[in-house]
């Protein structure tokens, strides 16, 4: 027998209609899907009955199945000659660690696709009414990772990211937030430069809260917010009350859903 096709399936931030066509149909026609921590209830419900299925998901400080045991179990997969589908939350290769196991599987000789999904940082924003980018506020963005590898210190060149026309996004930064917000500001980011917290982006359990820099901390820390949780810094988030359409059409969302402290004139 051949050795079987492995699918790296972005299944976006939450929300199932953010499904890409491709995803869905994957998510519907494969043998066996391995789906992490962060893939909701509401995608895991599409796998048809009968699927074969495992949780290999990782949460801060615990992994649940460690990353080389999730490599060879594609590789035991794909051996027998069956369509896997490796479901991940937002994209794969957004510090998904898509790319780690594709480059695995391309060692074995075991054919692979990557479908890419949106990410967390661009679902979370625009539910939460925050353009990533905007004229005369915002000329670009980046994506930064909040925790590092085995719990390593955070080490980041701050000074290069201390821009006012610049939007920062950091992803899995609930546990070292402090330790962001205070070394931004250290390095020359304004204190009072808008700053927000999205919690279970683009779900019915979204929570926004709506800060600036220097009070983030202790607000979210006030709110009880629990991962996962999306850091956006930057002007474009003081636009969020005007843009904020996901908890305006929402009937379920009540207005303590959005919290706003602080928010720089």
């Amino acid at each position: 027998m051949g050795k079987g096709m492995v699918y790296l399936v972005g299944s976006g931030p939450g929300d199932p209609d953010l499904l890409t066509v491709k995803a869905l149909r994957l998510i519907q026609s494969a043998d066996v899907i391995f789906y992490d921590r962060l893939v909701s209830d509401e995608i895991l419900a599409l796998i048809p009955t009968g699927v074969s299925r495992f949780m290999v998901g990782k949460a801060s400080g615990h992994h649940c199945v460690p990353q080389h045991e999730i490599n060879q179990l594609l590789i035991n997969a794909a051996d027998k000659n069956r369509t896997i589908v490796r479901l991940k939350g937002g994209d794969p290769y957004i510090f998904g660690r898509g790319s780690e196991e594709a480059l695995e599987l391309n060692k074995q000789g075991i054919k692979f696709e990557v479908i890419p999904g949106i990410t967390a940082a661009s679902g979370c924003s625009s539910y939460a009414g925050i353009p990533l980018t905007h004229r005369g506020m915002s000329r670009s963005v980046q994506f930064i990772t909040g925790h590092f590898r085995e719990d390593e210190p955070l080490e980041i060149d701050w000074e290069k990211l201390v821009n006012p026309q610049n939007t920062l996004v950091f992803y899995m930064g609930l546990s070292s937030l402090d330790f962001i917000c205070q070394s931004l500001m250290k390095a020359g980011l304004a204190a009072d430069t808008a700053a927000a917290a999205v919690q279970n982006g683009t779900t019915m359990q979204q929570n926004s809260l709506i800060s600036d820099v220097s009070h983030l901390t202790a607000s979210v820390k006030q709110s009880g917010m629990q991962a996962p949780v999306m850091i956006i810094i930057g002007e474009v988030v003081t636009l969020a009350d005007d843009l904020n359409w996901f908890i305006s059409n929402a009937d379920e969302f009540q207005s303590e859903n959005t919290i706003y402290e602080s928010v720089p004139a």
